[in-house]
Protein backbone atom coordinates (compact mmCIF):
# COMPACT_ATOMS: atom_id res chain seq x y z
CA UNK A 1 0.00 0.00 0.00
CA UNK A 2 3.05 2.35 0.69
CA UNK A 3 4.44 2.15 -3.06
CA UNK A 4 0.62 3.37 -3.91
CA UNK A 5 1.25 6.37 -1.96
CA UNK A 6 4.66 7.01 -2.72
CA UNK A 7 5.05 10.89 -4.84
CA UNK A 8 1.23 11.66 -4.52
CA UNK A 9 3.11 14.52 -1.95
CA UNK A 10 5.63 15.64 -4.16
CA UNK A 11 2.83 15.81 -6.93
CA UNK A 12 0.94 17.78 -4.50
CA UNK A 13 3.56 20.34 -3.27
CA UNK A 14 4.47 20.76 -6.80
CA UNK A 15 1.19 21.43 -8.23
CA UNK A 16 -0.19 23.98 -5.51
CA UNK A 17 2.76 24.76 -3.87
CA UNK A 18 5.72 27.28 -4.08
CA UNK A 19 9.30 28.19 -3.40
CA UNK A 20 9.69 28.46 0.49
CA UNK A 21 13.28 29.73 1.66
CA UNK A 22 14.24 27.02 4.88
CA UNK A 23 16.87 28.22 6.95
CA UNK A 24 17.79 25.87 9.87
CA UNK A 25 18.94 27.76 12.67
CA UNK A 26 22.60 28.27 12.73
CA UNK A 27 22.46 26.90 8.79
CA UNK A 28 22.57 28.31 4.91
CA UNK A 29 19.12 28.78 4.02
CA UNK A 30 17.79 26.96 1.09
CA UNK A 31 14.62 27.00 -1.38
CA UNK A 32 12.07 24.41 -0.97
CA UNK A 33 9.02 23.36 -3.19
CA UNK A 34 6.32 23.01 -0.54
CA UNK A 35 3.01 24.60 0.67
CA UNK A 36 2.70 27.31 3.36
CA UNK A 37 -0.76 28.55 4.37
CA UNK A 38 -1.87 31.68 6.22
CA UNK A 39 -5.61 29.75 6.74
CA UNK A 40 -6.89 27.37 8.93
CA UNK A 41 -5.77 23.61 8.40
CA UNK A 42 -6.88 20.42 9.17
CA UNK A 43 -4.30 18.19 10.14
CA UNK A 44 -3.26 14.74 12.69
CA UNK A 45 -2.43 15.91 16.06
CA UNK A 46 0.87 14.47 17.72
CA UNK A 47 -1.88 12.39 19.51
CA UNK A 48 -3.30 10.80 16.59
CA UNK A 49 -6.05 13.07 16.13
CA UNK A 50 -7.23 15.05 13.84
CA UNK A 51 -7.20 18.82 14.32
CA UNK A 52 -7.85 22.75 13.05
CA UNK A 53 -4.22 24.27 13.06
CA UNK A 54 -5.27 28.07 13.13
CA UNK A 55 -1.48 29.17 12.96
CA UNK A 56 0.15 30.04 9.64
CA UNK A 57 1.38 26.56 8.72
CA UNK A 58 3.78 24.85 6.37
CA UNK A 59 3.23 21.65 4.49
CA UNK A 60 6.78 20.37 3.03
CA UNK A 61 8.22 16.51 2.61
CA UNK A 62 9.95 15.65 4.97
CA UNK A 63 13.17 13.70 3.45
CA UNK A 64 13.73 17.44 2.06
CA UNK A 65 13.92 19.33 6.00
CA UNK A 66 15.01 16.04 7.93
CA UNK A 67 16.62 18.35 9.96
CA UNK A 68 13.51 20.90 10.92
CA UNK A 69 13.35 21.92 14.71
CA UNK A 70 11.73 24.60 16.71
CA UNK A 71 13.07 28.23 16.07
CA UNK A 72 14.55 27.20 12.22
CA UNK A 73 13.25 30.44 10.16
CA UNK A 74 10.70 29.55 6.72
CA UNK A 75 10.24 32.16 4.36
CA UNK A 76 8.02 32.91 0.83
CA UNK A 77 7.54 36.33 -0.72
CA UNK A 78 4.36 36.74 1.41
CA UNK A 79 6.37 37.10 4.98
CA UNK A 80 8.56 35.38 7.62
CA UNK A 81 7.70 32.94 10.41
CA UNK A 82 9.87 30.86 13.07
CA UNK A 83 9.00 27.06 13.49
CA UNK A 84 7.33 26.57 16.99
CA UNK A 85 5.90 22.92 15.94
CA UNK A 86 6.61 19.93 14.14
CA UNK A 87 4.55 17.19 13.17
CA UNK A 88 4.89 14.00 10.86
CA UNK A 89 1.60 13.59 9.34
CA UNK A 90 1.47 9.52 9.35
CA UNK A 91 2.07 9.03 5.99
CA UNK A 92 4.51 5.32 5.56
CA UNK A 93 5.56 6.83 1.67
CA UNK A 94 8.77 7.65 1.27
CA UNK A 95 8.10 11.13 0.43
CA UNK A 96 5.55 11.30 4.09
CA UNK A 97 5.29 15.20 4.96
CA UNK A 98 5.17 16.84 8.06
CA UNK A 99 3.07 19.67 8.78
CA UNK A 100 5.19 22.87 10.69
CA UNK A 101 3.20 25.10 12.79
CA UNK A 102 4.43 28.36 12.34
CA UNK A 103 4.80 31.92 13.74
CA UNK A 104 4.82 34.90 11.88
CA UNK A 105 8.30 37.12 12.92
CA UNK A 106 7.74 41.14 12.61
CA UNK A 107 9.37 42.61 9.97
Amino acid sequence: MTRLADGLSGIAAAVIGGPVTYTPEGGAARVVQSILRRTPVRAIGPDGVDMLVMSPSWRVRADLVPEVARDDRVADASGAYRVSNVWPQGSPAIDGHLLVELEALET
